[in-house]
């Protein structure tokens, strides 16, 4: 028997995407090469550089610019890189990828000029993947790519084997808006038009794994999908039957899951923005797990994932680290003495998410046996270098992954001070197998990334 990876399973309108099982193919064994992957996981309001650039923990305080204007950082005395590549030292904010040193490189020195026109938090999470403000697109006479984000541009031209071109994904849980779109989305489709991410973990699963996305079914896929599973699985090989169990599984996990959410949200007001009900982490997890069953089963290649929205001013439960929930944004403006401590473990908590999800990552399998890590990118980083003075150099930013050995991993790459943050992008893109000879305003790629 012969067997696709994209084999369904269906029943009464649901449909479940299986992984790849090597023991139906004929031969040979190993499956076909798997899609390179893409995801890129945004953290709002900057990080404690401080903390998180190496060398600068024991240094001064940085400076609080009046007002809080990037314009105005320039007049900062700005520490310049010592361009080169450099063995990878775990900083403090660091220290939850200390299982994931060889997967993972430091880079920075990245720039992104900001021109006045637009909120510095609203343009830091909506120009994120653009590069360009709408002010500098409109003096240089660029429409695209500003405007249509890296992930689209990558969709475009190779997502076209999956059921999605791209996937985009936020864990902002409240429904009302309190700031405008720019602050809470990173992805766009073309100047101005916003490809809407998906902050809700039903809404998400009920977009993956259901024929008709906002059908309403009465009982869970995998009950649904029980007898047809039992049947398939008669004819696995005990690998394979184990994977078809432990794909099962998760479903019902993310399941589950979902339900308690649910029940948390079903009394309270999230309209609203306050005390926030979910709790950050397993919100944040749950998401992720949705995304990486979607890149698992090959819905997408392509996906953004947006930790929380710019500035918002909401209080939010960041569960064991805060007796009570917290304002982010708040925090980032009162780091005198040792209040950038307490806005640490914020950053820390992020980076705790992006170690979660690179270990799962390394446990899924691939079609050849490869992880899924194996075959991915994943970026880590903000819009903003630093939260207290909106600076928009030294843009903090991780590359995890190997995409498929043409990443070498392990580094500190030091890029000179000033390199466009576009350069960076573009390095990406090609590394997806775009072919495309700039982006944005960049001026080149970042060549040491490279293996």
């Amino acid at each position: 028997m012969s067997i696709s990876r994209r084999k369904f399973l269906r029943s009464k309108g649901a449909l479940l995407t299986l992984p790849f099982f090597p023991s139906l193919v004929a031969a040979p064994k190993r499956g076909p090469k798997p899609s390179k992957k893409l995801v890129m996981m945004y953290v709002p309001n900057g990080l404690v550089r401080r903390c998180f650039f190496p060398g600068e923990e024991e240094g001064a305080l940085p400076g609080f610019v009046g007002g809080f204007n990037a314009d105005k950082t320039k007049n900062q005395k700005r520490v310049q890189n010592k361009p080169g590549i450099y063995p990878l030292e775990l900083t403090s904010t660091m220290q939850p990828l200390s299982d994931h040193t060889r997967d993972i490189s430091l880079i920075t020195g990245l720039d992104r000029t900001y021109k006045n026109g637009q909120d510095v938090h609203a343009q830091g999470a909506s120009c994120y993947l653009t590069s360009l403000s709408p002010v500098q697109a409109a003096e240089q006479g660029i429409r695209h790519p500003n405007g249509r984000s890296l992930d689209q541009v990558i969709g475009e031209h190779v997502g076209g084997s999956t059921a999605f071109k791209t996937l985009e994904i936020s864990c902002n849980g409240f429904k009302a808006p309190k700031e405008s779109i720019h602050f809470n989305n990173i992805s766009w489709y073309g100047p101005d038009k916003i490809a809407p991410s998906i902050k809700d973990p039903k809404k998400l699963y009920d977009r993956l794994f259901m024929a008709d996305s906002y059908r309403t079914h009465l009982d869970d896929v995998t009950d649904l999908m029980r007898a047809d599973a039992k049947t398939l699985a008669k004819k696995l090989g005990r690998d394979d039957r184990e994977t078809l169990g432990e794909f099962m599984e998760m479903i019902r996990d993310v399941e589950v899951r979902i339900t308690k959410m649910q029940k948390l949200l079903a009394g309270a007001d999230i309209r609203i923005p306050k005390d926030e009900i979910l709790p950050r982490g397993e919100y944040i997890k749950l998401q992720a797990d949705l995304m990486l069953l979607a890149l698992q089963m090959g819905i997408t290649n392509i996906s953004t994932f947006m930790v929380g929205p710019e500035r918002w001013d909401a209080t939010l439960l960041y569960e064991g680290i805060f007796d009570k929930p917290v304002q982010h944004h708040n925090m980032t403006h009162n780091q005198k003495g040792d209040g950038y401590k307490a806005l640490q473990k914020i950053d820390i908590f992020h980076m705790e998410q992006y170690a979660y999800l690179l270990s799962r990552m390394k446990t899924i399998k691939e079609a050849d046996g490869t992880s899924l890590l194996d075959n991915s990118l994943v970026t880590y980083g903000a819009g903003l270098g630093d939260g207290a003075t909106h600076q928009y150099y030294d843009l903090p930013l991780i590359v995890a992954g190997r995409g498929q050995g043409q990443v070498k991993q392990g580094r500190f790459i030091q890029c000179p001070s000033g390199t466009l943050n576009s350069n960076m992008w573009l390095s990406l893109a090609k590394l997806m197998g775009v072919d495309i000879d700039e982006y944005a305003d960049s001026n080149g790629v970042i060549s040491d990334l490279w293996t």
